[in-house]
């Protein structure tokens, strides 16, 4: 019989001077399990590592038959071994054979053995494999061997994450941890991107597991936390995390993991145990992020996010790692991936070497999505718990249009888009024999093709798409990444760029269309229950007069005697736009008393976008010079569906009839009162939608310059009469019609491109 002869600090030294041992990697695991067995005083140590179909497959052995390495499997949930693996749970029995469970594999010879204890080795929460330790007797293995086991489980997870073992892998198979992922969510923008990953905020790894003195350990392990409590404390202090509930209850929820008393208990533990305080961290977080991913409560799982951050927050303090990840040195094809990011964060990449993004959260109207669309950087999603299963330098595969994402893709998937790609480039390039074509349908219907914008740096586009100018030009943006308010100068020489970069093509000017989910840290305001719903927009710059004045003074400053045309977004009744345009008219007589030129022709114009000025059409559209349509908003509203919440913003098709007649309502309206209007939403960047608008008399589209080319397509070839008497009928008619089936029949009728 083995008897025990160390502790699990001798063992820990043992492994790591195995580990640093010349030898071949089925020696080094056959020496690490005879290690384990002699440390537990068992007859028996086996390690079984899951592989990509699925199998979990005896690797090494001390005690069993050597003939069972790499013969022997069991399936996930087969045997005790499988039922751990499932689990990733613990599992000591005193008579394993006497388990219902117990699976009898005679080629091993282990029905002599009684004891059993078996833990499952994890990384990420994820199950790479089993440790299993075995007795003659029937032995009952307490606690403190279990954290031994455990313990040991995360040296072995390190090993099997390295390439090292690849020689013990069967041709045509592959460790699940490095098996191909597919991630379903929803493009933010469409395109096909390869290429590698690049994590956002990249987790600490971990090099040395092994403590040589475990005082100072605990010592340092002590130390970071309360520095990271006090810093998390500080935070609340701050301006940009008192601006959002959404910010505090984050923050709410770091406070409380970070002074939970069991977690400390159990990295301390994990220290005692002899790990170093980084490896304790990630042996805690490991185990905790096991046992939540495996709950079916939603809000625990949600809080995984949450306990991830907190954890990678801890290991940057005991590192000293307080900066992250630095945007540079990338490798030429980087696809960034992150759990959420910022349209600031996003622009301090290298645009010349990032192709694409995927997120697991955000939304199709976020402003990060809206930056990448503008970038013609591809982008997904909602890819939940990609962060996680993700390291830096994987391969991947974006789909923009399906939504879809690749993680390690296999050789004939990634053929597939390498094909794809090769026809999406063909595709662009006949778009861009399109470029001076003017876009009129084939019945002679004349429509103009502008883009939306809010960066200067993305219209060198309308060169490259003809298109026929700025439809909007979002000046939020530059408030949005900057870390303290723009000066006057700052806004002028922004303005002055974009017109100059326009040309003789036209640019509209959205005002500052900040609050709700475009979060101004230099902007103090309370918290709000419905942020999207409240002090935002127009709202704020009336209330702000000297914001609004100061953006005013600096476009008609830019404009140094140019036409200038200014969107007033959010306008929810007539007097607010009034208010407004007062405010514009009032800078206008100021700007001549100071010497500055007028522009040469000011236009103003209001945005429709909440619903109450449907029935104030008559009454507004007087005072308006122009009009446009913001579909984001106003789908939003119409369908009191939060166009950031996956599970209802996707329940409510944006061209259904009342969205489409409400559509219709207001083209029309403005066509009684000859205003022009302009559609800027992103209805207007898909074929389907576009040929809906234009069908109930939409006849100026604006969209991100990535959809020019095929919305001009799908217009250049459309016979649009039929179209339009199609759907108008459909409209008119009381009978339930799914207008986007009409369109996709229409579409296949015409042999459109959509």
């Amino acid at each position: 019989m083995t008897t025990k002869t160390s502790g699990p600090r001798v063992l820990l030294r043992q492994l790591r001077e195995t580990m640093a041992e010349q030898l071949g990697s089925q020696d080094r695991l056959d020496k690490i399990v005879d290690l384990i067995a002699m440390n537990m005083g068992a007859e028996v140590c086996s390690f079984y590592v899951l592989r990509d179909d699925g199998a979990l497959e005896l690797f090494a052995t001390h005690g069993l038959k050597p003939e069972a390495v790499h013969m022997t499997t069991l399936r996930l949930g087969e045997g005790l071994v499988g039922i751990i693996a499932v689990s990733a749970e613990p599992l000591a029995l005193q008579d394993a054979p006497a388990h219902p469970a117990f699976a009898y594999k005679p080629e091993t010879g282990e029905e002599r053995f009684h004891g059993f204890l078996g833990v499952p080795v994890l990384k990420a929460g994820q199950t790479l494999g089993v440790l299993v330790v075995q007795s003659t007797t029937k032995r009952t293995y307490g606690d403190d061997e279990t954290e031994a086991m455990l313990t040991t489980a995360t040296i072995l997870a390190e090993m099997l994450s390295t390439t090292e073992f690849d020689t013990l892998i069967k041709p045509g198979s592959d460790i699940d941890l490095r098996r191909p992922r597919t991630f379903e969510g929803n493009g933010f923008s469409e395109g096909i991107a390869l290429g590698q990953v690049v994590l956002h905020d990249p987790r600490v790894v971990v090099r040395n597991f092994v403590a040589d003195d475990t005082d100072a350990e605990k010592a340092r392990l002590e130390s970071s936390i309360e520095r990271m409590r006090m810093s998390i404390d500080d935070m609340f202090s701050h301006g940009d995390m008192q601006v959002s509930s959404d910010h505090r209850e984050i923050l709410e929820s770091y406070r409380m993991f970070a002074n939970d008393r069991g977690w400390l208990r159990r990295m301390l533990e994990a220290v005692e145990g002899g790990l170093t305080a980084e490896a304790a961290v990630e042996r805690v977080q490991n185990d905790t992020r096991a046992r939540m991913l495996r709950q079916t409560d939603q809000y625990i799982r949600e809080r995984l996010h949450d306990l991830d951050d907190l954890a990678n927050r801890l290991l940057r303090v005991l590192t000293g790692d307080g900066d992250g990840f630095l945007h540079r040195d990338l490798p030429d094809d980087a696809i960034v991936v992150a759990r959420n990011m910022g349209p600031a964060e996003l622009l301090e990449y290298d645009r010349a070497k990032l192709r694409g993004i995927v997120l697991e959260e955000g939304a199709t109207t976020a402003h990060v999505s809206i930056v990448a669309r503008s970038l013609g950087v591809v982008c997904v999603g909602q890819a939940d718990n990609i962060v996680s299963m993700s390291e830096s330098g994987d391969e991947i595969i974006v789909d923009g249009a399906e939504g879809v994402v690749h993680l390690r893709p296999t050789p004939d998937v990634e053929q597939i888009y390498v094909e794809k790609v090769r026809l999406s480039a063909k595709r662009q390039e006949q778009y861009a024999a399109l470029r001076d074509k003017p876009a009129v349908t084939r019945d002679g219907v004349r429509v103009s093709l502008l883009h939306n914008s809010g960066l200067v740096m993305d219209l060198h586009a309308l060169e490259e798409t003809g298109a026929e100018g700025v439809g909007l030009f979002r000046t939020e943006l530059q408030f949005m990444i900057a870390s303290k308010m723009p000066r006057l100068q700052e806004q002028v020489d922004l303005y002055r760029e974009a017109m100059d970069r326009c040309g003789d093509r036209p640019i509209v000017f959205r005002l500052l269309d900040i609050g709700g989910d475009k979060v101004v840290p230099y902007l103090r305001s309370a918290p709000e229950e419905n942020p999207a719903m409240g002090w935002r927009s127009l709202r704020l710059a009336l209330d702000r007069p000297g914001l609004l004045r100061t953006q005013v003074r600096a476009l008609l400053q830019a404009a140094n005697g140019r036409p200038l045309k200014i969107l007033v977004p959010m306008v929810t009744e007539t007097q607010e736009f009034l208010s407004c345009k007062h405010v514009v008219l009032r800078e206008v007589e100021r700007l001549a008393r100071s010497g500055f030129e007028r522009p040469k022709s000011l236009e103003i114009g209001a945005m429709i976008e909440v619903p109450s000025l449907l029935f104030e059409l008559e009454d507004l559209l007087p005072h308006c010079d122009f009009i446009s349509i913001g579909s984001n908003d106003l789908v939003q509203f119409l369908t009191a569906a939060d166009r950031a919440n996956p599970r209802v913003a996707s329940n409510y098709d944006p061209i259904a009839k009342p969205r489409l007649r409400a559509i219709r309502q207001i083209v029309r309206a403005a066509d009684a009162h000859h205003v022009p209007l302009t559609m800027c939403g992103e209805l207007a960047g898909h074929p389907v939608e576009a040929l809906a608008l234009l069908a109930v008399g939409m006849r100026r589209l604006s969209m991100g310059p990535s959809s020019i080319g095929q919305v001009k397509h799908m217009v250049l070839e459309t016979d649009l009469g039929p179209v339009a008497d199609a759907v108008n009928a459909a409209l008119d008619g009381s009978e339930q019609v799914n207008i986007r089936s009409l369109l996709t029949d229409m579409v296949g009728k015409q042999s459109l491109p959509a």
